[in-house]
């Protein structure tokens, strides 16, 4: 690529912080503004978490969250005759936007009305709506989700609580059957949750039907725990210690027939089991996909914890000196964010902050649309699934990574837990875990990719799966997947065609990035599908050959959900107006810088590969250097447009006029 001249150089990019602000929050504008216009009334929660005893700093959170569903913001999802507000997309808008304050707060709404709630509206009918849940929304009635357990996390086919239904008493027992399958990490059930609901092995007539929910009372309204149920405090933990995470454990505990949570099966008053999905391991499946706006809402906050964190970082880098440089005046040191190496660390991560924020647009909107009836096929609801498990690992892991970037870049000061960094850290570590460890999620990812979501094959377990590729030719496997389309109608239209696409085209071509994410995509599903089938055919167990072709497996999902980011940060770009050119300019400069710094971080892979030559590759880093150095202008900007409210950034010396170093 020729140098640029100052002739040729691009125009400097502008930002209207306004338009910019407008354009994130979307749809749901006005609910975001909302929730931020709310916050800074409980700024003072941050300060107590810090010097309050745990007991008191779980009774302030809890008093806090019954505030906030006092004003609504915590119900928009549930139906408006229950007292919500009937919109789901809202309602993720709404917990994405809360997530700028106090995240034990958050994490405390997310239990209680996402989790507790939301497993009553999705999983119960009528009478369990009518029973529950105006007192769910209005914070009258506390509730827990118990589904994981000490021995069981992700395999939840495999739970150890049993729910044996008696018909002489037209009742269940719920019983812990061994010390692991007590109930463990339960958000709400060490202090304020007053119901379970509990998720079991359902037994009728001495058949198992696999894994159900029913609702069980814990306490009662004093408080007290009622006869039969067992409770333990899990104690201190890395962070969110606002949220009473306890044990459970039942020991023949009696709930009457109708507790059971029946959308997708029932139980007669004279024990017959009942349901209109034949397979249990798609009733099972079809059951857990109910619950996936759990993990659409757990990586939204894990992005506006990254928000917040860039936001501070930025705007210290924009402020503090170090080191005389004969850039500025003489006696005058150079800007933190003047250096190119400054730039190298936060600007790639926030132009995938933005590329992650409009990944997650893109989902909110298809839980909407599938929650809300717009959208009722079940292939639609499958890729949902995916979408949802994958885009909450890339970002719980990209805020994790950013906040710990963004705490370097500040050096001392970020050390200092006035500086928000130190609670950033704490309460966004378990995001990585909780709603599903991101690699079992990037499995389940690579279990669709790999069947290309058939409803045949929508109760396959991994060795099920495994058996079903290795029984396809790999040539099958690939022309069944969509990247597959995707990639040849993309690569056909490039400059060189199909042989020289990937070095005729043009480094900032959003179609040469596409093609580049696509193929990668590609080849990786095709690896993982010839590697099952030797294995297969080599008469290998099932179960080993996907245990050496697991972390194959991860690559594969894992391309697959870079794609469908980059894919929306494209779309995003190409909607903006031609008359906003100063925002799209702004916008296509962060894309190209996400893409290309993605194919750069992977550039040993492409370089395997064949489709990236040496000197092609130094030329990418070069771009992605240049393109931080114009984005550097407009940095506070970018931040500036995520509108986290000043009063929940604290670092009052790390962001004002009095800096320090902190401590060395």
């Amino acid at each position: 690529m020729a140098e640029e001249t100052p002739a040729t150089a691009p125009p400097e990019l502008t930002v209207d912080v306004a338009a910019l602000t407008e354009l994130l929050d979307g749809r749901y504008a006005e609910v975001r503004r909302t929730v931020r216009e709310l916050l800074p009334a409980y700024a003072s929660v941050l300060d107590d978490a810090e010097t309050m005893t745990r007991d008191e700093f779980r009774e302030r959170v809890k008093d806090v969250v019954l505030e906030i569903a006092g004003t609504g913001a915590a119900g928009m999802g549930f139906p408006k005759e229950y007292g919500g507000g009937g919109d789901i997309g809202a309602s993720i808008a709404a917990f994405e936007s809360l997530a700028y304050g106090d995240l034990s707060v958050l994490v405390k709404v997310g239990v209680q009305f996402g989790l507790f709630g939301g497993a009553i509206l999705q999983l119960g009918t009528q009478r369990h709506h009518d029973a529950y849940l105006e007192d769910i929304v209005s914070g009258r009635l506390l509730g827990c989700f118990a589904m994981t357990e000490t021995g069981h996390g992700s395999n939840v086919q495999a739970l150890g609580t049993v729910a044996t239904y008696d018909p002489e008493t037209a009742s269940f027992v719920v019983t812990t059957t061994t010390p692991e399958a007590g109930k463990d990490y339960i958000g709400n059930a060490a202090r304020h949750a007053r119901v379970a609901v509990v998720f079991a092995q359902l037994e009728v007539a001495g058949e198992g039907h696999g894994v159900h929910a029913l609702v069980v009372p814990l306490r009662d309204e004093d408080g007290a725990t009622l006869p039969g149920v067992r409770i333990e405090d899990d104690g201190h933990k890395m962070g969110l210690n606002g949220v009473d995470n306890g044990r459970i454990w039942f020991d023949g505990v009696r709930v009457p027939r109708e507790a059971l949570l029946n959308r997708f099966a029932d139980v007669t008053e004279d024990g017959a089991y009942v349901s209109e999905i034949e397979s249990p391991g798609r009733r099972f499946f079809t059951m857990l996909g109910t619950l996936v706006q759990g993990r659409v809402s757990v990586g939204g906050a894990g992005l506006s914890a990254a928000k917040s964190a860039l936001t501070i970082a930025v705007r210290y880098g924009l402020q503090r000196r170090q080191f005389e440089t004969g850039v500025e005046e003489d006696g005058v040191e150079q800007l933190l964010l003047d250096y190119g190496l400054h730039q190298r660390r936060l600007l790639p991560r926030l132009a995938r902050t933005y590329a992650l924020h409009f990944a997650q647009e893109v989902l909110a909107g298809e839980l909407h649309d599938v929650f809300s009836g717009v959208r009722t096929d079940e292939e639609t609801r499958r890729l949902l699934e995916s979408r949802a498990a994958g885009t909450k690992a890339l970002a719980t892991w990209h805020a994790t990574d950013v906040i710990q970037e963004c705490r370097e870049a500040c050096g001392g000061a970020g050390y200092l837990a006035v500086n928000r960094f130190a609670a950033l850290k704490a309460d966004t570590d378990v995001f990585t875990t909780f709603e599903g460890d991101n690699h079992v999620l990037l499995q389940l990812v690579g279990k669709g990719l790999l069947t290309d979501y058939a409803s045949d094959f929508s109760d396959l377990d991994q060795l099920g799966m495994v058996r079903f590729v290795a029984g396809l030719a790999v040539d099958t496997v690939l022309e069944r997947t969509r990247v597959h389309r995707l990639f040849e109608q993309i690569r056909d239209a490039l400059p060189g065609g199909q042989e020289e696409w990937h070095t005729d085209s043009g480094l900032r071509d959003p179609a040469y990035h596409l093609a580049m994410y696509r193929f990668r995509e590609e080849h990786l599903i095709g690896g993982v599908a010839r590697r099952l089938k030797r294995g297969i055919d080599e008469g290998m167990n099932p179960g080993e050959v996907f245990s050496r072709v697991q972390d194959h497996v991860i690559a594969a999902a894992r391309a697959h959900v870079e794609r469908l980011v980059l894919e929306a940060f494209v779309d995003k770009v190409a909607a903006v107006p031609e008359e906003a050119g100063e925002l799209r300019a702004t916008l296509n400069a962060l894309c190209d810088l996400h893409a290309l710094s993605g194919i750069e971080a992977d550039r040993a892979w492409f370089i395997e590969h064949g489709r990236l030559t040496i000197p092609r590759s130094k030329a990418i880093t070069r771009e992605v250097a240049e393109l931080c150095r114009r984005v550097r202008p407009v940095a506070r900007e970018l931040v500036d447009a995520f509108d986290v409210p000043e009063e929940l950034l604290r670092a009052p010396r790390l962001l004002g006029t009095e800096l320090v170093g902190g401590p060395s």
